[in-house]
């Protein structure tokens, strides 16, 4: 049988996300454990804002900082709410994606998604702007000259929409998303924000009886 494949869809300044990141690293260690051979873990980045040079409505980031208040009371979620008050945000999520489609060719993708939340949501910088991007990019080892141009490279933006397209294209409900992919037919996977056993069980069961 050919191998499986979980598709993790997610945006890496999806705020849920960054609730639902301890529950997932928990859950990709034991499916590691479990199902090595059977199942490839692949991050899929679904594009939650195009990109905007414009301020953030004040409407939309009292919106947005009340979300972080609900995922901290729901999950325990440490957030930096010094972002609101130093940062001019914009609701512009696609240079993140962008970069964690760079780091990909690096081997450093999820290295890039856990840098852009910890630089997001507890160091209050804004992931929006290129420079902050780079400057991460710099961190782990990458060439951030080299870095920023890929960023804004043609090759880039083709790569960034046609994944976009395909995951808009799974039975996903938001961000994040788990659909486990077998035999050319896709499963919406079960996500638990606070118990990984929860979409363990059904990934199990979807692999039994392919």
């Amino acid at each position: 049988m050919a191998k499986a494949t979980l598709y993790y869809v997610h945006d890496p300044m999806c705020s849920w996300c960054w609730g639902y990141r301890p529950t997932w690293d928990m859950l990709q260690q034991q499916l590691q454990r479990e199902f090595a051979e059977q199942l490839a873990v692949t991050y899929l980045v679904g594009g939650l804002a195009p990109d905007s040079s414009e301020p953030m409505p004040e409407s939309m980031q009292q919106m947005l900082e009340q979300t972080w208040r609900n995922i901290n009371e729901k999950l325990s979620t440490e957030f930096n709410h010094d972002f609101w008050r130093n940062c001019k945000p914009r609701r512009s999520t696609y240079p993140a994606c962008r970069a964690t489609l760079v780091a990909r060719q690096y081997g450093q993708e999820q290295a890039m998604v856990n840098a852009i939340q910890h630089a997001y949501y507890l160091h209050a910088q804004n992931p929006s702007d290129v420079e902050v991007l780079s400057t991460l990019a710099g961190a782990l080892g990458m060439n951030a000259e080299q870095f920023k141009l890929q960023l804004l490279s043609e090759q880039t933006e083709q790569q960034l929409h046609k994944e976009i397209h395909f995951a808009r294209k799974l039975p996903i409900q938001g961000f994040p998303s788990l659909v486990l992919v077998a035999n050319n037919h896709a499963y919406p996977i079960t996500l638990d924000y606070q118990h990984w056993q929860t979409s363990l069980a059904d990934i199990k069961a979807v692999l039994a009886k392919v």
